[in-house]
């Protein structure tokens, strides 16, 4: 049987029928499935401007443009997989623990069939119910964080779960092993200078944005696979990760970040990890430039994370 292709954009115009992620056919049987593009329409747990609970249907929108072929990395995804998008979480608005919930068992059922789960949310508190799924069948998994915040924050406003406290509860619970865990892109201004303090009790790596720089790419390429090495392991991209010259649409951006092609490039740099989960989380459509800049650039992201699991087979 064939695997899945993108609807034919010769015969099939790109503003034509509903928007599926990259126009791959809808399916919520995930039998025989490799990789399944899942959207997490949640951000309860945000601290500061909502609106990324409507990001998996922007980037929806904007994955249209997505071609059947990566120049870059040479190779062909949906061709070498069986890749579907298995539609949305159904979450509760109101209660992060409920909806956390939902995400686990959404999640398990991909796992559970065989499927590698791709997330699009969202808020960055999806990871975590994600990371509890994949670390039941993995056990702790290595982390690669691209991110403009460090998100290991033990809570905020009295609550345990936001957005930003989802790698604290990931390593304190044994889902993610610190010393194969790896953050990218740090900047901004933080609350104070112990705020590094559970890193260097867990012997996380973190790769601030000035260090990024002063390396280079190609070096940072080379410090996550030191750091993650051949075992299991999940990425998370924050889309603040990028600078809001050219992703605007989140809900806390920070000046001083990565271009759209650094990105990129940085995601391609992953090759070769032994990924068994990712997300790209925290695209806000309501404060997006103008052409949807911000759900562009994750669709683009989504693909390189494609590309990536793809070029293992």
């Amino acid at each position: 049987m064939s695997k899945p292709q993108p609807r034919d954009a010769f015969r099939s115009p790109r503003f034509s029928q509903p928007p599926t992620f990259m126009r791959l056919p809808y399916r919520t049987d995930l039998t025989g499935v490799d990789v399944a593009l899942v959207g997490i329409p949640f951000d309860s747990g945000t601290s500061y401007r909502p609106g990324a609970r409507l990001g998996p249907r922007e980037v929806r929108a904007q994955s249209s443009l997505i071609r059947p072929f990566s120049h870059f990395q040479q190779v062909a995804p949906f061709d070498r997989l069986t890749v579907v998008d298995a539609g949305d979480v159904d979450t509760s608005p109101l209660s992060l623990d409920l909806a956390h919930e939902s995400i686990e068992t959404h999640i398990g059922g991909i796992v559970a069939a065989g499927a590698l789960p791709l997330a699009i949310g969202g808020d960055h508190s999806i990871s975590l119910p994600v990371l509890r799924t994949l670390a039941r069948k993995h056990g702790p998994v290595g982390l690669v964080q691209f991110d403009s915040h460090i998100d290991t924050w033990d809570g905020d406003f009295g609550s345990k779960l936001f957005h930003g406290s989802s790698f604290y509860y990931a390593v304190t619970e044994g889902l993610v092993d610190p010393r194969r865990f790896v953050q990218v892109g740090i900047r901004g201004p933080m609350y104070g200078p112990d705020d590094f303090a559970f890193q260097r009790k867990h012997r996380v790596t973190v790769l601030d944005i000035d260090e990024v720089f002063r390396i280079g790419l190609d070096a940072v390429s080379a410090r996550i696979h030191s750091v993650i090495g051949s075992g299991p392991a999940y990425i998370t991209f924050d889309i603040d990760a990028v600078d809001p010259a050219f992703a605007p649409g989140t809900g806390t951006p920070e000046v001083g970040g990565l271009t759209s092609h650094q990105a990129q490039v940085l995601v391609r740099g992953l090759h070769g990890l032994s990924v068994v989960g990712a997300d790209i989380v925290e695209v806000a459509p309501p404060f997006d430039g103008p052409g949807q800049i911000t759900s562009l650039l994750a669709a683009n992201l989504l693909f390189e994370l494609l590309c990536i699991v793809a070029r293992r087979v």
